[in-house]
């Protein structure tokens, strides 16, 4: 997702997006560590977007106050 997708979702749906990410994070992780990933560089972009996720998350709560 792009961050300007991202800006246009609430709180409240970024959070649960945030949460399926780390899910699926979890669970490629995971499997990588038994046999290798098709893609490896998925886990990367997977840590970014949920970085990308939990910064505009704490920019609009900043906004909120």
């Amino acid at each position: 997702m792009k961050a300007s997708e991202i800006r246009g979702l609430s709180v409240a749906e970024l959070e649960e997006k945030v949460a399926s990410a780390r899910a699926e994070l979890e669970k490629m992780q995971l499997t990588h560590s038994i046999s290798p990933l098709e893609n490896p560089m998925k886990i990367r972009s997977t840590r970014k977007e949920i970085a990308r996720m939990l910064t505009i998350i704490s920019e609009k709560k900043k906004n909120e106050k």
